[in-house]
């Protein structure tokens, strides 16, 4: 579900720049979506705070969701539900999206424009 912390069950080893350890995972896939693999943003205590990694509370401790390092994971990686953020929560991610991945509203398009 949109907005659930899970335990993030990691292949062993780990990959290049890839994170080692126990991690957190915030679904951020829109859960009218159903496919097979569900996209998730890893969490951080030790990353750096930037105005596109939102803070939340995982656990009891206060850690950074990495929403530039979005992921498409199998539903078998997704452990158990630790945390659900709140509406607050949630709007900071979807701001930290949209700043990410350069999303901007705009009005329908005209394929005649682009002609």
């Amino acid at each position: 579900m949109r907005g659930d912390v899970h335990r993030l069950n990691r292949p062993k080893g780990r990959v290049g720049h890839e994170q080692d350890g126990v991690r957190y995972a915030v679904v951020v896939q829109s859960d009218d979506l159903a496919t097979s693999t569900v996209i998730v943003a890893p969490t951080s205590r030790s990353a750096r705070a930037a105005i596109f990694r939102p803070t939340i509370e995982v656990s009891g401790s206060e850690t950074q969701v990495l929403v530039e390092q979005l992921a498409a994971v199998d539903h078998t990686r997704l452990g158990p539900v630790v945390a659900h953020l709140n509406h607050t929560e949630l709007r900071e991610i979807e701001a930290a999206l949209s700043l990410v991945l350069d999303l901007r509203v705009s009005g329908p398009t005209n394929s005649a424009d682009t002609d």
